[in-house]
């Protein structure tokens, strides 16, 4: 899958964790604390990776 494609769908959370190369123990924290850009639907946690790549590059995935 390339770049423009990830960025254009929402991702699970297996695919954003693996993604951003942490557990999905790592991103349920991140989601607790409201640092994560995440979407629930229902059950499920979704993410926008063009929303994740943002959140990265402000540097707040650092603290």
């Amino acid at each position: 899958m390339t770049k423009p494609e990830l960025a254009d769908r929402w991702l699970s959370m297996e695919e954003i964790s693996t993604y951003l190369g942490v557990s999905t123990d790592t991103v349920y924290k991140w989601i607790e604390k409201s640092e994560l850009p995440a979407h629930r639907l229902g059950k499920l946690w979704k993410f926008k990776a063009s929303e994740v790549d943002a959140w990265v590059r402000s540097g707040k995935a650092g603290k």
